[in-house]
């Protein structure tokens, strides 16, 4: 409630929150006091509710048990209480002023600071040191596969099929050339890759084709010589990003375009989509959610997953 009602912008809705819900507690104890003010005299019988089962069984309108009351009553004015003192009535932040981004930023402060203890002795050695000590790469391992998983999977070899998220464990790389310290700032601050639709540029679809058979044959892949030719001749509209000879630019993430390591996909189908319609890719930054030390663990054990293939 604490966050959903602060994003409205006029006062309607804070006041209809909190008008319905104080309505709703006096309509409650208003009905269960009408229901329950009577009690019965002295040799009186309780009101028999028909009808009645088996000859004997009966069902009577006896008021109901104290304890009952008391607990409903209890309950009520617990409801009353928890309003007063965390949100719950509208914009009404409570005179404990609790809210669940502060108890959230509190835990993980509890929580960062029982695990940095341990991680902390890491962060002072050099990445390539860590790498290669056995209690961090488990370590490195655990923290991979809480947080990077999803996206890298557990083998570090990217998602399958699509290949949307790249293969951690080869040496081809979008952004420096596998180094230590470029893949530390890729975990902590992110990473932003993309490419602008080209259609338009290279002469439409049949434009995208040539272009793409020409992609093609820089990696030494099946094409069509003839529009692989055609494409040449359009080559300086990529040849910005790319370089002349297609290799690429790892300072802006332009991949090279001569090896055989495809993000999206290696066809001419697929080269044609990215080419007509441009890419957009990135990794959010890491830093502020994991901190530095986790950052350098993760580092080091994404760094061990290629050292044997640089």
């Amino acid at each position: 409630m604490n966050y959903g009602m602060a994003d409205f912008i006029g006062g309607f809705w804070h006041y209809y929150i909190a008008a319905i819900t104080v309505v709703a507690i006096i309509g409650i104890i208003w009905f269960l006091k009408s229901q329950t003010t009577r009690k019965l005299g002295t040799g009186e019988e309780a009101e028999l509710m028909e009808p009645t089962w088996d000859a004997d069984l009966k069902e009577l309108n006896n008021p109901l048990p104290r304890w009952w009351l008391y607990l409903f009553y209890f309950l009520i004015f617990f409801s009353i209480a928890y309003l007063v003192l965390y949100p719950g009535l509208g914009k009404f932040a409570g005179i404990w002023n609790w809210t669940s981004a502060d108890a959230y930023k509190q835990e993980k402060e509890r929580i960062d600071a029982q695990f940095n203890a341990q991680f902390q002795p890491f962060l002072s050695k050099d990445l390539r040191v860590v790498a290669t000590d056995p209690q961090a790469r488990e370590i490195g391992q655990r923290l991979f596969l809480s947080y990077c998983s999803t996206c890298h999977g557990t083998d570090g070899k990217g998602a399958k099929g699509s290949r949307l998220f790249p293969d951690l464990t080869d040496k081809e790389w979008l952004f420096g050339n596998g180094d230590p310290e470029t893949i530390k700032a890729s975990i902590a601050y992110g990473r932003l890759g993309e490419m602008p639709p080209m259609k338009d540029v290279v002469g439409g679809e049949a434009g995208a084709k040539e272009m793409a058979n020409y992609v093609l044959s820089l990696s030494g892949l099946p094409h069509d010589a003839n529009l692989a030719a055609a494409g040449k001749g359009k080559w300086a509209a990529c040849a910005g990003c790319h370089g002349e000879n297609g290799k690429g630019n790892l300072a802006i993430s332009a991949p090279d375009l001569t090896d055989k390591a495809w993000l999206y996909s290696g066809t001419e189908t697929g080269i044609m989509e990215a080419i007509m319609k441009g890419r957009k890719g990135g990794m959010p930054a890491q830093l502020d959610y994991l901190g530095d030390a986790k950052v350098h663990l993760l580092a080091a054990y994404v760094l061990s997953l290629s050292q044997g293939k640089q």
